[in-house]
C-alpha cells in the first residue's frame, strides 16, 4: 500500500503507534488496492453526498460544490455562489409520477441557502439574508418540503417558500435533525432534543409546534440518528448513548462509557488523570437496523439494538479521534479518524487474554437506567457475556490530513475527503484490471484482433 505519498504529514513512528493496530502491507481482506486522486477545492473538504449510483458532490471551507463521476474520476460540474464555508448539504429530490430529479440543497456560512442543479451545474433558487446561519437540513420528501435549523428552525417547500419558523431557546442552536413518525421532527439543541410537529390546516397551510422536550443527556449531544421506523438515537460529548422509541419518545436503552484508574496505578507514584473530555465523547453514530456503531473518542463500539448491549469493541482504533463511521454489515465496518486514515474491521472473537486496556485506564459500560442523577450499576468489560473485539483488515493510508467523512458506492468504490484539501476515489484492484482486460479485448475485437 502507498504510505504518506501525497505528503504534508510523516509516518508516526513505531513508538507512537499501538502495535496491535499495525497490520502491514499485505491486507488479503483490503480490496482497495488502486485509488485516483481528485483535485479541485482549495480548503478542507468536510461533506460529500451521493447524487445517484455514480456521482457524488462534495463541499467545504472553500465554499464550492464539486461533482464527481465516481466511475471515471472527472469533474463534471463546478457550483460557485457561496461567498463563505459551506456548513450543510443534502440532496432533494423530487417526483412528478413518472420522473424524478434530485438536486443539491447547500447552506453556507454567509447566510444564504441554494438550490443547485446538478446537471447542469445552475443555481435554480437562492435564498440570501438570513438571520443566521443554517447548521443543518433535512428533506422531507413525503410532505415534499425540507427543514432548515440554526438559531431557528424554518420549513420550506420544493419552491424555497418559507412555510413556517420557529425560534428556539438554545445559545447553541439546532446542531442535527431527522425525521419522525407521525410528522415529528427531533431537533438536537446542546443538552437537550425537541420534537416538533408539522401539522397542515384545512386551508393547506403548515405549521410546526413544540411538543416534547428530552432533557435526559448530561452533556452535549454530538449525534443524532435514525435507526428504523420505530428508534431513533443520540450521542453525547460525554459518551452516553439513548436508544428512543420514535413514537412516544421514551427512553428504551441507555449506556454510558465511563472511565477510572486501575488498581495497579493507585501504587503509582504519579496518579493519571481524569481522560480528556475528547476521549469518551461520541462523535458519531451510524446504524443498520440492527446494530449501532459509535464512534468515541479513538475507539470504536458495536451495540446490538435486540440485547442492548455492547457486543464488540476497539478502545484505540486510530490514533486520534474517529471522525466518521459505516457499518458495512453485521460484522464489517469502517473507520477515518483525525489520524489520516480510513480503516476497514471486522468482529471477531475476542481472544485470551483479552484486549489489554490502554495504561491506567480501561472502559467501563453501565447497562440499564434507573437514574440519570446516581447512574445505574457498571459492569467491567469483560464481565459482559459474548463480547468480542475488532480486528483491523485493511489500512488506507493516502491523506496527509484529518479525513472528515467517506462514501461507499459498493462495487464502484469508496470517496473520501479531508482537511488536504484532495478526494481520494478508492477501487476494488481486482475489478480494475478485469474491467480494463474486458476493455482490451472489446478494442481488439472492433480492430480485427492482433
Amino acid at each position: 500500500m502507498l504510505r504518506w505519498f501525497l505528503g504534508g504529514r510523516e509516518a508516526q513512528g513505531s513508538a507512537e503507534k499501538n502495535s496491535v493496530l499495525c497490520i502491514g502491507e499485505e491486507q488479503p481482506k483490503n480490496c482497495f488496492t488502486e485509488l485516483q486522486v481528485l483535485k479541485g477545492h482549495f480548503d478542507i473538504v468536510r461533506f460529500l453526498v451521493q447524487i445517484d449510483d455514480f456521482r457524488c458532490a462534495s463541499a467545504g471551507d472553500d465554499g464550492l460544490v464539486l461533482v464527481w463521476n465516481v466511475e471515471t474520476g472527472e469533474r463534471l460540474q463546478e457550483l460557485r455562489g457561496h461567498s463563505q464555508q459551506i456548513t450543510a448539504i443534502t440532496t432533494f429530490t423530487c417526483n412528478n409520477g413518472l420522473t424524478s430529479h434530485t438536486s443539491l440543497i447547500t447552506a453556507s456560512s454567509d447566510r444564504s441557502l441554494s438550490l443547485w442543479d446538478p446537471d447542469t451545474g445552475n443555481r435554480v433558487q437562492t435564498i440570501s439574508d438570513l438571520q443566521s446561519s443554517v447548521k443543518c437540513l433535512l428533506v422531507l420528501e413525503r410532505l415534499c418540503v425540507w427543514v432548515s435549523g440554526g438559531e431557528e428552525l424554518c420549513v420550506w417547500n420544493k419552491d424555497f417558500q418559507l412555510q413556517c419558523h420557529r425560534q428556539n431557546h438554545s445559545d447553541t442552536g439546532i446542531t442535527a435533525l431527522i425525521e419522525l413518525p407521525k410528522n415529528c421532527i427531533a431537533a438536537a439543541m446542546d443538552k437537550e432534543i425537541v420534537i416538533y410537529r408539522l401539522t397542515y390546516s384545512t386551508d393547506s397551510s403548515l405549521s410546526v409546534a413544540e411538543i416534547r422536550c428530552l432533557s435526559d443527556h448530561q452533556d452535549r449531544i454530538r449525534a443524532l440518528i435514525n435507526v428504523n421506523d420505530g428508534l431513533f438515537a443520540s450521542g453525547s460529548h460525554a459518551g452516553e448513548l439513548i436508544l428512543w422509541d420514535a413514537i412516544d419518545w421514551n427512553i428504551l436503552a441507555y449506556e454510558h462509557i465511563l472511565w477510572e484508574e486501575s488498581q495497579a496505578c493507585t501504587q503509582a507514584e504519579i496518579r493519571l488523570a481524569a481522560p480528556k473530555p475528547s476521549e469518551m465523547s461520541i462523535q458519531h453514530l451510524t446504524t443498520n437496523g440492527t446494530h449501532i456503531l459509535a464512534a468515541v473518542g479513538s475507539g470504536l463500539y458495536v451495540y446490538s439494538i435486540l440485547t442492548k448491549t455492547v457486543v464488540a469493541y476497539r478502545k484505540v482504533a486510530h490514533d486520534s479521534n474517529v471522525l466518521h463511521t459505516m457499518l458495512l454489515s453485521d460484522s464489517e465496518l469502517m473507520s477515518c479518524s483525525e489520524d489520516g486514515s480510513v480503516r476497514m474491521w471486522e468482529i471477531q472473537d475476542l481472544p485470551l487474554p483479552a484486549e489489554p486496556a490502554s495504561p491506567g485506564l480501561f472502559g467501563m459500560w453501565t447497562f440499564g437506567r434507573s437514574n440519570k442523577q446516581t447512574g445505574p450499576p457498571s459492569k467491567k468489560v469483560m464481565d459482559v457475556p459474548n463480547i468480542r473485539t475488532l480486528e483491523l483488515t485493511g489500512d488506507l493510508i493516502g491523506h496527509s490530513g484529518a479525513v472528515q467523512m467517506f462514501v461507499s458506492f459498493r462495487e464502484n468504490g469508496l470517496v473520501t475527503c479531508s482537511t488536504d484539501h484532495l478526494l481520494i476515489l478508492w477501487k476494488n484492484g481486482e475489478r480494475q484490471s478485469h474491467l480494463r482486460s474486458l476493455a482490451l479485448f472489446q478494442k481488439l475485437e472492433e480492430n480485427g484482433g492482433l
